[in-house]
């Protein structure tokens, strides 16, 4: 299938007609709404919206600054919408569109873009297996670097809905407690070893009852898309606080998401299943079919004072050990209520060699092996000034589905 707009048919092309991703958007001195990224243009949807050319069912759930409102309609008028947005911008489909193309649609290089949904919370996980058995080994060693119930459970942490923001959001090096193994007695500064997590986030659109746990295939249907996910960490003040009820303020200071959300219908075709289980697991997290995906990932660092950036790894989504439907799953098994815009974080993912890994905790192995970048520079954790970008995609025959860069950079902490 292919675009009438050019722009979407390019190979190396993040948004083709096959992919539509929401977000939302602003033009000039317009207020924030939902669009749809399709090739070089963000096509707006509260405009179509408001000439009821899509079927919604109801008015002002696209002139909204986020996506909570068309989520909660559910997944039937999703795919509704998908289908006529995929009619309006496909070569020989409705024309409406393309016969008023500049009402409808303005270049993503003109439009500014922000979070695209409201993050009612926010739950992390650490469900890769090569990253819990990389930060386990160092710690208790090969022996003993899986937890007891890691291969049973989805182990998950409540973070900080209020700290997510959108790609392109600097942020402050934190300030927190900081213990070295030599200290006699904690002291109070910016973190010294700020690092990075590769993830992914899946975003519930429609939500579940107090008291009443959701099977996996039942969560996989409230599952509205994906985001790219960078759960910044500061590991010395993750350090000294964790034992014994995991992370705090090493985590609530910054986690970012890409603007675009990508469909689970975009990326049904990269389905997979979940790896061969070491230990059966219980009847409630079995999975009645595939429900991981193939997607490549990528890690670049800009190191402050740079003009060019370098790719540190690379790896894929499929090595989670856990889904996105398992752990919302196993979220719900208490009878805990999910709500519409609830963001998942997979956890750390990780490939099984140095350059594949997803933190930076990793490919230093705790700073005892520093990256070595062009121009003689070095990294074992982050410095102020420097930039990360994560990008990731699910390519087909081609086509392929992308989500945009995810990004952010160091700023000095606060005095």
């Amino acid at each position: 299938m292919r675009s009438w707009l050019p722009s979407a048919n390019a190979a190396d092309t993040d948004f083709p007609v096959q992919n539509l991703p929401y977000g939302v958007f602003s033009h000039g001195s317009d207020a924030p709404r939902c669009g749809v990224a399709i090739g070089d243009r963000v096509l707006d949807l509260a405009a179509l919206e408001a000439d009821k050319l899509l079927p919604t069912g109801k008015t002002h759930v696209f002139s909204e600054p986020a996506l909570n409102a068309f989520m909660e309609l559910g997944s039937d008028v999703w795919a509704e919408v998908r289908a006529r947005l995929t009619d309006l911008l496909r070569e020989g489909g409705d024309g409406a569109v393309r016969q008023k193309e500049g009402r409808y649609l303005h270049p993503l290089s003109a439009v500014t873009l922000h979070l695209p949904f409201r993050v009612s919370e926010y739950t992390d996980f650490y469900a890769g297996k090569q990253h819990a058995f990389n930060v386990g080994t160092m710690f208790r060693g090969p022996e003993n670097a899986l937890p007891p119930n890691w291969l049973h459970i989805p182990i998950g942490y409540n973070g900080r809905a209020s700290s997510v923001v959108v790609s392109g959001t600097d942020f402050h090096r934190p300030r927190g407690q900081l213990k070295t193994p030599d200290q006699g007695e904690p002291d109070f500064g910016p973190s010294k070893r700020l690092d990075i997590e590769l993830e992914m986030g899946a975003v519930v659109g429609t939500g579940s009852h107090f008291g009443k746990p959701v099977t996996v295939a039942e969560a996989d249907e409230m599952i509205f898309g994906y985001v790219l996910l960078n759960d910044w960490s500061a590991r010395d003040i993750q350090a000294w606080e964790y034992q014994p009820l995991g992370p705090f303020q090493g985590k609530a200071f910054c986690t970012t998401i890409s603007p675009w959300v990508v469909t689970k219908a975009a990326l049904e075709p990269f389905r997979t299943q979940t790896p061969e289980r070491e230990r059966k697991l219980l009847p409630y997290l079995e999975e009645p079919g595939p429900m991981l995906y193939r997607i490549d990932l990528e890690v670049a660092l800009t190191p402050a004072g740079a003009t060019e950036e370098t790719v540190i790894s690379r790896t894929n989504y499929d090595t989670m050990y856990y889904s996105a439907a398992q752990q919302l799953a196993h979220h719900s098994s208490s009878g805990c209520p999910m709500r519409t815009g609830d963001l998942l974080g997979s956890g750390t993912i990780s490939g099984e060699t140095p350059d594949s890994y997803g933190s930076l905790l990793e490919m230093s192995w705790g700073g005892k092996t520093p990256l070595e970048l062009p121009g003689g520079v070095t990294r074992s954790f982050l410095e102020d000034g420097d930039r990360v970008t994560l990008r990731g995609h699910a390519q087909g025959k081609g086509y392929r589905i992308g989500f945009g860069d995810c990004t952010g950079r160091v700023l000095p902490a606060r005095t």
